[in-house]
């Protein structure tokens, strides 16, 4: 995947990278954090700076007692969990999906099922822990989503392409973060389909209709 990282505008906040960094987000924002971190130099090097924070106040901390059967329990898991023996693509091979994205579906936009969701907007949901959602969206050019407001977080990376919303435009590696506060509707920008990686901790709350009305069934 190639781009410019000089060009990346938008960046995570130091709330999601100590987050990120404690083990404390949910596997969807999981996902967006490492696929902008894979990206991004600038926000890379700032979580190194609270790994190495973290590390040093565990250090201060004392010795904790491992109760029995501790390390079996610990293997029984690893060996119960899903094999991960993708083959990788090759390192030059051309992508649109960072790595981190790549081993959820099993490679790059050919491996996306893609489901329609209106609009001519698609999106494929990909499987985690239920504390929160992910998905890839691919909006064609030109188009504008929904206008909706938010009842938690949302994380939405851009992977390629480019929209514009109320706040700012973001283009490919940047990153925007909304809370309740925002409402706002995405267009895509002209010239090429902007696909994002978009993560949410509650429902959106869409403005009009017929939104609301295919929200359940759309899991959005």
């Amino acid at each position: 995947m190639k781009i410019d990282m000089t060009q990346i505008n938008h960046h995570l906040t130091d709330g999601l990278l100590m987050g990120y960094s404690a083990g404390t987000l949910p596997e969807a924002f999981n996902l967006v954090v490492a696929s902008h971190i894979s990206l991004c130099d600038e926000c890379r090097a700032r979580m190194h700076e609270f790994d190495a924070v973290g590390g040093a106040v565990m250090e201060q901390q004392g010795d904790v007692p491992m109760g029995e059967g501790a390390f079996a329990a610990t293997m029984a898991m690893i060996n119960s969990g899903p094999e991960m023996d993708m083959p990788a693509p090759p390192r030059n091979a051309p992508s649109v999906l960072p790595q981190p994205v790549r081993d959820y579906v099993g490679g790059d936009l050919d491996s996306v099922t893609w489901r329609k969701i209106g609009g001519g907007v698609s999106q494929a949901v990909l499987p985690t822990t239920r504390d929160a959602s992910v998905r890839l969206l691919k909006i064609p050019a030109g188009v504008a989503v929904p206008d909706h407001g938010h009842r938690g977080t949302e994380l939405t990376l851009v992977l390629q392409g480019a929209f514009e919303d109320e706040s700012d435009r973001f283009a490919a590696g940047d990153i925007e973060v909304a809370n309740e506060e925002m409402v706002h509707q995405p267009v895509a920008k002209q010239g090429e389909d902007c696909i994002c990686l978009a993560a949410t901790d509650a429902p959106l709350r869409f403005m009009g209709l017929i939104p609301r009305i295919a929200q359940r069934v759309l899991r959005i």
